[in-house]
């Protein structure tokens, strides 16, 4: 079975450990924390300099929730054009409706713009109001891939539905399960749903080489996340979930 690893990562170092390891196509973010939202020109035009690699840029003007102004839908259309420019592979975005269904018409025109990148719509899928009538919406916006962690906060709980989900694509597009898949679950998630792509970010902390370490003062980390500690997408731990679906 020729399944396909993306990787999500927001860092360059992450990117190129993902590439190392093996991946097939990373999706470039920024913000995890929040969810990812896209990541700025530098980074986009570094990852295109520097990996050989599929990228698919993050298309997210902030985190929160996934209904946009006029001024918010003006910056993603924007920062796909910079995509295009750069010549990056695939965007990845989705908009919602205040009634909780599938924005169709803005999000098949920030894809017909993009075009000829691929197009994704990501896990704003999950906080739709009908996960069935939500990927025929999808589907209509012409969009070749759904992530989607099944409804649920982490693709482990949410099988059942994902595994539905591709049934009822029936070929029209990718289900792509992500949330929560590691080296302990990727080939589970395979085998009960069938899925033919996984996306995960393999990541494992790393602390700082600074030796001055200033206590007692935070530059906005997250409550529990010490400031001299990131996270990285793990080659071994990439190149263990290769092997893992490799005996599937």
């Amino acid at each position: 079975m020729m399944l396909k690893l993306e990787i999500c990562v927001d860092s360059i170092s992450s990117a190129l450990n993902a590439q190392t390891a093996g991946a097939d196509r990373i999706e470039l973010c920024d913000n995890l924390s929040e969810g990812g939202t896209t990541p700025g020109y530098g980074m986009i035009t570094s990852a295109r300099s520097n990996l050989s690699l599929t990228i698919h840029v993050l298309i997210r003007p902030r985190g929160g929730d996934f209904l946009y102004s006029d001024l918010e839908y003006d910056i993603m259309r924007r920062d796909i054009d910079l995509c295009g420019e750069n010549g990056i592979d695939g965007i990845v975005t989705g908009i919602l409706l205040p009634g909780g269904d599938i924005d169709i018409e803005r999000t098949a025109r920030l894809f017909e713009f993009a075009y000829p990148m691929n197009a994704t719509f990501h896990r704003a899928f999950d906080m739709c109001r009908d996960p069935v009538r939500g990927l025929e919406d999808v589907i209509t916006t012409g969009a070749s891939r759904l992530l989607t962690s099944g409804h649920h906060n982490k693709a482990q709980d949410g099988l059942e539905l994902i595994r539905q989900l591709i049934i009822q694509a029936e070929g029209r597009l990718i289900v792509m399960p992500g949330g929560g898949i590691d080296e302990t679950n990727a080939a589970q998630i395979v085998r009960a749903t069938g899925a033919k792509e996984l996306h995960l970010t393999a990541r494992t902390e790393i602390d700082s080489e600074m030796i001055f370490r200033r206590q007692g003062i935070s530059m906005g980390s997250q409550a529990g996340i010490p400031e001299f500690t990131r996270k990285v997408a793990d080659a071994e731990k990439i190149k263990k979930i290769i092997e893992a679906v490799k005996m599937i």
